[in-house]
């Protein structure tokens, strides 16, 4: 054989061994991924049963098994909660001087009986395409990204500009529970400081059918409060029955609040938001749900349009104003006794900038009843400031975006639900939802029954937001 031939032909065997090679360390990764995510998953961190410290410390095992040195490893736990505690893991940059970039991922999830599910809540199935269990959206899977990235990191011995962060914590699913997110902010700021952080946010919207929609970005999001509805009644037999009764007081209450709607307003990011979701609808032949989105834009005072933009969406009329529901009801005290207590709780997500005592105010003016109390309970952190949107936070998305999931935009939304990222952007760490998990109307179930994640969908998320961090780890 000609001696170039042969050099070509052993060139060309060699670039085959490269790109098996290459396949089998994607292999490898991915197939480490899955058992990291599987054995987070089926780590119970309920509130109830479970332990988010020994979570914490399995993936504290994991990084200290790729090579990231113990002084970079922060498991703690406060006194008084031996069960949830979190991580902080640190992968130092190369400039000590420039602030770093933070991961945020809470570990615990919402409580889930075996009963009720079709399947194991506590177990990983994989079927049709989709991974089921608690927390493979909410939030386990960034949680297992984040650490995945850092073990990404450390194999390819990348070293970034800034500092990269990874914090897990416990405490986010349950009101009046301990906050790691929140007692890290007051205890150890210097843990987590950083030039941005991200968090889990709204995701990525999709149609029934799977298609991709828009990539949502998180920035800013409504107040979380709590109120109850009180009624009291000295009672009697119920033999006796008295229109006087505890609970008919306390379900007019309740009527009275279901029929009111609060008024419609705006943010910025939630004006940007509708927006784009108005060409995204004209693009998809909705012409008219594009009229009424740029009706409502023109003229925000237009009360038909905004009805009609309401009752097309319940999320949409969600991210327009602030939203008041009832979630949980008790009364009486016995089988044959007029009841002497009836009580329910109003669950209220405030629109930035609303006093929460300007929607007690408005609670009790619905009610219109001096025998039935609206008292304000213990709530999380109250609303505060978006943080700047930047070019420097969105465009590295876009760029990103634009490559994995091309003619999808990338929307700045308001978040309607509520999340830890409120403490760290009360503390001055800016902070945005940036979650790259699509999921369909039914938003996966999250904290719902048979919670899903389409695993096509999950493995995009964990390239997209290895890349991204990069991308900020590096920006000067």
């Amino acid at each position: 054989m000609h001696k170039t031939l042969v050099l070509i032909a052993f060139a060309g065997i060699l670039a085959g061994a490269a790109s098996s090679d290459a396949r089998a360390q994607v292999a490898s990764g991915e197939a480490r991924f899955r058992a990291l995510y599987k054995e987070l998953i089926e780590t119970n961190t309920t509130l109830s049963a479970g332990s988010c410290t020994l979570a914490a410390e399995r993936m504290a095992a994991h990084l200290r098994a790729a090579g990231l040195a113990d002084d970079d490893l922060y498991l703690f736990t406060a006194p008084g909660h031996p069960q949830e505690g979190g991580l902080v893991a640190l992968y130092p940059g190369r400039d000590a001087t420039a602030r770093g970039v933070l991961l945020l991922a809470h570990l615990d999830v919402v409580e889930a009986r075996r009963e009720d599910w079709t399947r194991d809540p506590f177990t990983l199935i994989e079927q049709d395409g989709k991974f089921y269990a608690r927390g493979t959206v909410d939030d386990k899977a960034e949680a297992a990204i984040g650490v995945d990235m850092l073990v990404r990191f450390r194999e390819e011995h990348y070293r970034p500009l800034r500092t990269v962060k990874l914090a897990l914590t416990c405490g986010e699913e349950t009101a009046g529970a301990f906050n790691g997110a929140e007692w890290l902010t007051e205890n150890r700021r210097d843990l987590i400081d950083a030039a941005l952080a991200l968090n889990e946010g709204p995701g990525g919207e999709m149609d029934a059918a799977g298609h991709r929609i828009a990539l949502d970005v998180e920035v800013g999001q409504k107040a979380f409060q709590n109120f109850r509805l009180k009624a009291t009644n000295p009672g009697g037999h119920s033999s006796v029955p008295l229109k006087d009764n505890a609970i008919y007081r306390l379900a007019g209450a309740l009527k009275r609040i279901e029929a009111y709607t609060f008024p419609a307003q705006f943010t910025d990011s939630s004006r940007a938001y509708f927006a784009g979701m108005a060409k995204i609808k004209k693009a998809q032949g909705e012409a008219a749900v594009a009229e009424d989105l740029n009706a409502m834009l023109r003229s925000p005072d237009d009360a038909q349009a905004v009805a009609r933009v309401s009752g097309r969406d319940p999320y949409w009329s969600a991210i327009l104003r602030t939203t008041c529901v009832a979630t949980m009801l008790d009364g009486g005290h016995a089988t044959n006794a007029l009841p002497q207590r009836a009580r329910a709780n109003i669950n209220c997500r405030i629109f930035p900038g609303t006093p929460t005592e300007a929607v007690r105010a408005k609670l009790a003016e619905l009610v219109a009843d001096p025998e039935v109390q609206v008292i304000s309970l213990e709530g999380r952190i109250p609303s505060v400031a978006a943080p700047p949107l930047t070019a420097e936070i969105m465009a590295p998305v876009e760029k990103l975006a634009a490559e994995f999931w091309p003619d999808v935009p990338v929307l700045p939304i308001l978040l309607v639900g509520g999340s830890d990222t409120r403490y760290l952007n009360a503390a001055g760490i800016p902070t945005y939802g940036i979650q790259p998990t699509f999921s369909r109307p039914d938003n996966g179930n999250v904290h719902g029954l048979n919670e899903y994640i389409d695993v096509q969908v999950l493995f995009e998320a964990r390239d997209f937001l290895y890349r991204l961090m990069k991308m900020y780890a590096d920006q000067k």
